[in-house]
């Protein structure tokens, strides 16, 4: 089993969006060393740490898991969409999405101030100063300390 760190901007979609509809596909993104995470890396079962980004206080808001295989995600073919891309076509589709499903919302955010206040955790991707990733592995330590802080 893998783990990842997602991230979201919560008035866009957040963990409570994603509860009330239990399982979503995880769409736009436009990154390639994401799109590789999601494509090569996933597998259903998973774990997820959904991540509120900019927003008040940005932090793990939450617990989800990868539900699906990777396949191409739909918006790249629609010019009606924002994450509309020409150069892509159905043939050679050039982004992928997981489907990923709710597991619980956190009794608290574990702000990204907090984390960084824990030398366990210094290691982190997320951590790293510049890192604007929105899917990114997470070391099976990390996940099982980051769980122990809610």
């Amino acid at each position: 089993m893998n783990y990842w760190l997602m991230k979201s901007e919560p008035d866009t979609f957040s963990i409570d969006d994603l509860k009330r509809k239990k399982r979503e596909a995880w769409d736009g993104v436009r990154n390639y060393q994401a799109r590789n995470f999601m494509r090569d890396g996933m597998r259903v079962g998973d774990g997820v740490l959904f991540y509120h980004s900019n927003c008040a206080e940005p932090g793990i808001a939450g617990l989800a898991e990868v539900a699906s295989d990777a396949y191409p995600d739909p918006s790249q073919f629609d010019p009606k969409s924002q994450y509309f891309d020409p150069g892509s076509s159905r043939d050679n589709p050039r982004w992928m999405l997981v489907d990923v499903k709710f597991v619980k919302k956190l009794k608290r955010t574990i702000t990204l101030d907090e984390l960084k206040n824990h030398s366990a955790v210094a290691g982190m991707t997320l951590l790293r100063k510049g890192n604007r990733l929105s899917v990114m592995p997470v070391e099976a330590g990390d996940w099982k300390y980051i769980l122990g802080l809610e």
